[in-house]
């Protein structure tokens, strides 16, 4: 029972541990925490059911307007050396050309040390850092514009 009564105890957030002593407190203690977490569950259903029935959920129309909308790409140093590049695509992760993209800096002559892509609203977002000598003689807006021009014949 003691280990029992210790497991019990482990789970509880200390907010409900607080001048509680006995056993009995905690195992009370412990109730009140699982009416709460029903609570919660319960509330965060109703909160789902509210968006899925909003006007405004992803519907196929919207979801075929993102991918229609252009690529993004965004170039900016950063400190160090480190350049960003930045892309927003209306495409999927597996359509979208991340090892043409990231072959084409390569062979510009960036050293690319960090990759990361995610999917949010429909779109992929990839972030892409590289490292250069010297900030002073890479030319972002070029890297940008043959970028964006690259994506924009790929994508068709």
């Amino acid at each position: 029972m003691g280990n029992l009564y210790a497991s019990l105890r482990s789970k509880l957030p200390l907010e409900y541990l607080k001048g509680k002593r006995s056993i009995s407190d905690h195992m009370n203690e412990a109730t009140n925490y699982i009416r709460d977490l029903q609570e919660r569950v319960q509330e965060l259903n109703e909160k789902r059911d509210r968006l899925r029935n909003m006007p405004n959920s992803a519907t196929p129309d919207i979801v075929s307007r993102n991918r229609c909308t252009p690529d993004i790409v965004t170039v900016r140093p950063c400190c160090g050396g480190v350049v960003e590049v930045l892309i927003s695509s209306g495409l999927r992760n597996d359509e979208f050309p991340l090892s043409r993209v990231l072959r084409l800096m390569v062979d510009q002559g960036f050293c690319i040390f960090s990759c990361f892509s995610n999917t949010v609203n429909e779109r992929s977002l990839h972030t892409i850092q590289s490292e250069v000598s010297d900030l002073g003689t890479v030319d972002l807006s070029g890297l940008q514009q043959m970028l964006t021009d690259f994506l924009a014949s790929s994508s068709s």
